[in-house]
């Protein structure tokens, strides 16, 4: 065999071992790119539960608080038709232990809110979260409740009572069947020791999207 027959097999040996080392190497960079994509998608797709997961909680993507306690879901229900109206966050007072129907029936005088109208000491209800989030960065809050024998139902004085309003406009809103709000904004102020308290507003359980619409006009 020649030498230009010899160099020639040669040389093809030698491209042929540098294609496979190379197709290995970029399918390896491949998986690991693939790995890596996949990784990150994993880390996106848990930011995103979780922030879905937290939506009872003040985002601080607007000046506007809502907070609230709702018992049977009439003043959710407002604090959420607020919300939309006023571009607010909202954050809800969730009483560790949470009333039960038999808890509320307030024609029973052996029921959990019966004894606690009865015995005030009772009425210092823990709560599941005081905190809220980014909370220095609401300047107006809002705080909704159902009135309990003419005042805002207590797990609400548990959160006023955690939490500093100095620096914040605070307005109180109830929802009643019947009753009015009565003082219960300024007991709720007393208890709190901070913030400039407004003048509140009484909702009916149900209230007409003029009430809404009136009210939201009044404090912008």
């Amino acid at each position: 065999m020649n030498k230009k027959v010899i160099i020639g097999i040669v040389a093809v040996l030698i491209i042929a071992v540098v294609a496979v080392l190379g197709y290995s190497f970029l399918s390896n960079d491949s998986d690991d790119n693939n790995v890596n994509n996949e990784n990150n998608n994993s880390n996106n797709n848990s930011i995103t539960d979780e922030n879905v997961t937290n939506d009872n909680i003040g985002s601080g993507t607007g000046k506007t608080l809502i907070v609230y306690y709702s018992a049977t879901g009439n003043t959710e229900e407002v604090a959420e038709r607020l919300a939309e109206s006023l571009n607010a966050d909202t954050f809800e007072i969730v009483p560790s232990d949470p009333y039960t129907d038999e808890d509320l029936d307030w024609t029973d005088d052996n029921s959990r809110v019966s004894r606690e109208y009865n015995d005030e000491s009772l009425r210092d209800v823990e709560l599941e979260n005081t905190a809220v989030p980014l909370w220095d960065s609401y300047d107006t809050v809002l705080i909704g409740y159902p009135i309990w024998w003419g005042i805002a139902a207590w797990p609400v004085s548990s959160f006023v009572e955690a939490n500093d309003f100095t620096g914040k406009t605070v307005i109180p809103f109830c929802t009643s069947s019947s009753s009015g709000l009565g003082n219960s904004g300024d007991l709720l102020e007393d208890k709190a020791g901070t913030g400039t308290w407004q003048e509140g507003h009484r909702f009916s359980s149900n209230p007409s999207d003029d009430d809404i619409t009136d009210f939201v006009d009044s404090i912008s």
